[in-house]
């Protein structure tokens, strides 16, 4: 029997509330630490505890953070989707399954490793046995694949840092497990091979990173609502501030759980209109409920700091699988003619990146600015190198905070452009200078309440000039351009981490090699307008239904370059996986007869 080594997906298939996250993380860990390149997808329920639960680790020589296209070894621990999780396996594959769950096996074409789990958790302690059982079928993949001990046991102790009762009844769990392997199983086909370990690498999530980012970008107030899958930003906020931002033994933040979406959105707008820098947290069916807030800031000019980490939607949909349908609603809420400013990060490195520069965006355009992230990268956990901290002061864009400051505007008004960038002057409260005034309804460029035609017609002009201009301030596009070729990908977000399993995909199905670009922000830099230029055809990937950024796109760009774009959309609420994504560029190959 061949051996396979480090290119294998292991799926995992338990219980919502049985403890099976830890003994996953420790698994993820362990590879991890080996220096094996591995990445885990977490696939939970959006109810109650009991409910099925999925973790799928895929170690891959070639560094493929998607999901693999089928499972190599499943574990199977939960009998209620026991058949399925059987039943869609490949003759061949192996399977580690719980003898004392009561079901049986019912193929002959895979490879079988029953294992009594709950019976040796209960040696070890009766009454956590259920909860144990994970660890001891971590430490039977630990002996199938070869995982080295001292290391698991490191994961292990970092699991349960601090609780050394756990950290000593889950070692021992774990070896009790590779020793019934040793005893009863052939080695397996699948190995895990230490490599030279890069010296400095962590596991985060991508909602921590936020979190992390947004703390050393001088965050002052915190607003939220609880919402999968964006929790996670404000409870790692709350977790790490008061570590962070203390002087002189006071916190120098506020943090405030509102009674709704609405409500968090009203005191971000309160805290910078007094200028503060405050952010809120949430989802697509908050950004949905935040729509007349939104349309204020944008109208009042008044800074503010939105993240969407996107769900599936409409209504509450599916709320903890995956998507990127929020982008359209994010780049245009609210009522009336608006455009907003989007920063889409595809890395946990830019999840820090923009948490801290996405204030500076807010307050230099004096415009509510949005983060989209999306449930793949913000729930899950992926390796980093490190972060890009900030390098300058803050950017608090045109504050006047003194008299002679004002004194040198020629004719200050506050919505008065007086530069051309389409930016106003503002004052704060408790500088002393008048007028402290934000509209949200008609004004003029002395804030004075207009009807008038002509006025409206010059402030939405301004407004728009103001959006326009940041194209060149924002993260401008990640290129990668292949000589001489003809065939350009624009994609977006966390499918940057499945567009390098797209590309090799590409190139052994048809030969072609492509280009690729991936958009980090809206309104969209001029560096992808060139880069559609440059390719004779142009592919948009995307994971929502409709092709939204190939909608934005085809508005937004001259009718000569959008004849040559084509959209890949596709979404079923799983990561991006990159078959699903090469099934529709070929889709697209053969329709323009490449």
């Amino acid at each position: 029997m061949d051996q396979i080594v480090n290119d294998f997906t292991i799926n995992i298939a338990t219980a919502n509330g049985t403890g099976s996250q830890s003994a996953n993380l420790i698994l993820l860990q362990t590879l991890f630490d080996m220096g094996i390149p591995v990445s885990g997808k977490n696939l939970f329920p959006s109810n109650i505890s009991g409910l099925p639960t999925w973790y799928i680790v895929r170690l891959s020589d070639a560094g493929y953070q998607a999901p693999g296209e089928r499972t190599h070894i499943q574990v199977l621990v939960n009998p209620a989707t026991w058949d399925d999780d059987l039943a869609s396996l490949e003759p061949g594959s192996t399977v580690i399954w719980n003898t004392d769950s009561k079901m049986e096996m019912t193929r002959e074409d895979v490879i079988s490793y029953p294992v009594p789990m709950t019976k040796i958790a209960r040696t070890l302690n009766p009454k956590l046995a259920r909860m144990i059982a994970n660890v001891v079928y971590v430490g039977v993949i630990a002996e199938l694949i070869g995982m080295d001990h001292v290391v698991l046991e490191n994961a292990i102790s970092g699991q349960f840092s601090g609780k050394q009762k756990a950290i000593e009844l889950n070692s021992q769990a774990a070896i009790l497990g590779r020793e019934y392997a040793a005893e009863n199983f052939d080695s397996c086909q699948y190995q895990s091979v230490a490599r030279e370990k890069v010296e400095g690498g962590f596991f985060i999530e991508g909602n921590e990173a936020v979190a992390l980012g947004s703390i050393f970008g001088g965050v002052q107030m915190l607003a939220w609502y609880p919402i999968t899958p964006s929790s996670g930003i404000p409870e790692a906020i709350i977790d790490w501030i008061p570590k962070l931002r203390q002087k002189e033994g006071k916190a120098t933040y506020a943090i405030i759980q509102a009674e709704d979406e609405l409500a968090a959105a009203g005191m971000v707008l309160g805290a910078g209109w007094a200028g503060a820098r405050g952010m809120t947290a949430t989802s697509g069916p908050g950004i949905s409920l935040m729509q007349e807030f939104i349309g204020l800031a944008y109208f009042a000019e008044i800074p503010t700091v939105f993240w969407d980490v996107n769900r599936v939607g409409p209504s509450t949909g599916l709320p903890t699988r995956t998507q990127q349908s929020d982008l359209a609603m994010l780049y245009e809420g609210s009522h009336g003619d608006t455009q907003h400013i989007v920063f889409i990060p595809g890395t946990v490195e830019e999840c820090f990146e923009y948490g801290w520069k996405i204030f500076d965006a807010a307050e230099r355009f004096q415009s509510p600015v949005f983060g989209f992230s999306d449930l793949d990268l913000g729930m899950n956990r992926w390796p980093c190198q490190g972060f890009e901290y900030p390098d300058q002061d803050m950017d608090r864009g045109k504050v006047l905070l003194t008299k002679e400051q004002m004194d040198a505007i020629d004719n200050y008004g506050r919505y008065r452009d007086v530069d051309g960038d389409g930016i106003p002057y503002r004052t704060l409260p408790g500088s002393g200078l008048d007028p402290i005034l934000y509209r949200g309804t008609g004004h003029d460029e002395d804030g004075t309440y207009s009807e008038n035609p002509d006025v409206y017609h010059k402030l939405m002009g301004r407004l728009k000039r103001k959006i326009e201009g940041a194209r060149t301030y924002l993260p401008a596009p990640v290129i990668r351009q292949e000589e001489d070729c003809d065939i350009g990908i624009v994609f977006y977000g966390s499918i940057e981490n499945t567009i390098a399993e797209i590309d090799d995909m590409l190139e052994l199905a048809t030969g072609q090699m492509v280009s690729t670009c991936r958009v980090r922000a809206l309104p969209l830099h001029s560096d992808v307008m060139d880069f559609v230029a440059r390719h004779k055809t142009v592919i948009v990937l995307e994971a929502n239904r409709d092709g939204q950024l190939f909608g934005i796109m085809r508005k937004e760009y001259p009718y000569k370059l959008i004849g040559h774009m084509h959209s890949a959309a596709f979404s079923d609420g799983m990561p991006p996986r990159a078959k699903s994504f090469v099934d529709k560029i070929l889709e697209v190959f053969e329709e323009v007869g490449l």
